[in-house]
């Protein structure tokens, strides 16, 4: 090995570095409270029919084009075109929309947490209240990311695999606890009924928040380059990752119903579930509120440092890997620390508006921040169609790729389980725009419907338009520039 693949990143760092990205202890609690212990049933599914094709997709797709620098889009550009890899580029950014928007929120429960230790700080809020507080804190977020400070996003880093450790503490301690401290098992009915789930309606509206948990691999791509032997170790770094997700999910959700009855859920254990957990089982080890506060001040600035990247990093792969025709030259202007400062103003106007209108009508804390995070589940995922597009686009052009890794030596087959993997996206994110733990038919749940159906729509039809804008605009600065 010569000095510079030593400097290359192995199987494990990729697999670690991904797993950081892909997963959280959040995923766990917030599908174990959409479905109970019969999410048990749902993770083995979602895993080994949508998850494992789709990781083994993109170690193919990073194998194929070891040498591209923008991932996703790189793939649809060389498959499908730059217009196509424009609208992927634009995806990609504006799904991060409702993301920034309940970041804040986040920020603000764990603060709450961590200083109180318990979860009524959040509560004192009427909604636009605490909806106001939330964009004046993600306006001062910008300005520090429009400063380009980054020492946040390295204690972002150390603080998400300081969670990590803790999640995977939780699941081991949460497991022993019955057999060591003789903790009572919430979750008394454990029949087979107690763990498959009703495949109704209802059950299919959840499944965008599986799809959420799941996604986001391809998130690694950019770094194939950057990998020792890649055509080998990037598809097994996918592998690894995909084992140490199935096991997280499992035994987390275990762990979830050990301490959490599956028949009497918490209300607000979406927004609050976590720091429950870490909560009682502090009080089950004898050590009161230590992993709580230490599992909330980690949170904290997790979430405070994935708002100032989630602010810059997606928005300069946009402007900086998009053909120009496409995006109007005044969004790449730059301020003297190298950040896009009318990219940042786009930003702020979209944003504000998804922290603002929601709280007209919806009524309390906790269902618009459940509504938030439902609304995540939907609009997210639509990046990863993309993902499927391009291996599907690429297997029906094998014969112009070459790639030392394929996850089906059968391109035919390979293509049916691309597209089977885009239409079960693509179903999710339509079951998912339906509410969910509101009565059906009300005022709440045709508002609630009406943003979920109009978020997404509005969104990606806002980059339909802008090539239009930046052929009006770039034309009228050139004529400037000339004169």
């Amino acid at each position: 090995m010569t000095q510079d693949d030593a400097k290359k990143l192995r199987w494990y760092n990729l697999a670690l570095m991904v797993f950081v990205m892909v997963w959280g202890f959040g995923n766990v609690v917030n599908n174990y409270a959409n479905q109970g212990l019969t999410v048990i049933v749902s993770w083995i599914l979602i895993i080994s029919f949508y998850f494992v094709p789709y990781v083994l997709m993109v170690g193919e797709m990073g194998s194929t084009f070891q040498e591209g620098k923008a991932g996703v889009s790189t793939w649809v550009a060389s498959t499908m075109g730059p217009l196509l890899a424009y609208l992927a580029g634009w995806t990609y950014w504006v799904v991060h929309v409702p993301y920034l928007a309940q970041k804040p929120q986040q920020i603000l429960i764990a603060l709450g947490w961590s200083v109180y230790q318990n979860g009524t700080f959040i509560k004192t809020f009427t909604p636009m209240v605490l909806q106001l507080t939330t964009l004046v804190l993600f306006l001062f977020f910008m300005w520090i990311a429009s400063r380009g400070i980054t020492s946040l996003k390295r204690i972002g880093m150390v603080a998400g695999t300081s969670m990590l450790i803790m999640s995977f503490m939780y699941v081991l301690l949460m497991l022993a606890a019955p057999s060591l401290r003789g903790v009572p098992i919430a979750t008394t009915d454990l029949s087979l009924h107690t763990f498959i789930p009703n495949f109704d309606f209802t059950y299919f509206t959840t499944i965008s928040m599986l799809v959420f948990a799941v996604g986001g691999c391809e998130k690694i791509s950019p770094y194939v380059r950057n990998t020792f032997n890649a055509s080998k170790e990037f598809p097994r770094a996918m592998i690894i990752m995909a084992v140490l997700v199935a096991l997280s999910a499992l035994l987390g959700s275990l762990a979830m119903g050990m301490m959490f009855d599956s028949n009497n859920i918490p209300k607000d254990l979406k927004m609050n579930g976590p720091y429950y957990a870490f909560k009682l089982l502090g009080e089950y080890y004898g050590v009161g509120n230590l992993f709580l506060v230490l599992y909330a001040i980690a949170n904290f600035l997790t979430h405070t440092s994935a708002l100032i990247f989630s602010i810059d990093a997606p928005l300069k792969v946009l402007l900086a890997e998009t053909d120009s025709k496409y995006i109007p030259n005044v969004l790449s202007k730059t301020n003297k620390y190298g950040a896009p400062i009318n990219g940042y103003k786009m930003t702020a106007v979209l944003v504000g508006i998804i922290i603002i209108i929601p709280a007209l009508g919806i009524g309390n804390m906790n269902d618009l921040y459940n509504w938030l995070l439902d609304l995540n589940s939907i609009v997210m995922p639509l990046r990863y169609l993309w993902v499927f597009a391009a291996y599907v686009a690429v297997r029906r052009l094998i014969s112009q790729f070459s790639s030392d890794y394929t996850f089906l030596k059968n391109s035919f087959l390979a293509r049916a389980i691309g597209l089977w993997c885009f239409l079960f996206t693509a179903f999710a994110c339509i079951m998912g725009m339906f509410p969910k733990g509101v009565q059906l038919y009300t005022s709440q749940w045709y508002f609630q419907l009406s943003l979920n159906l109009l978020t997404p729509f509005v969104l990606l039809g806002l980059g339909l338009i802008l090539p239009s804008i930046a052929k009006w605009s770039n034309r009228k600065d050139t004529k400037t520039i000339s004169n």
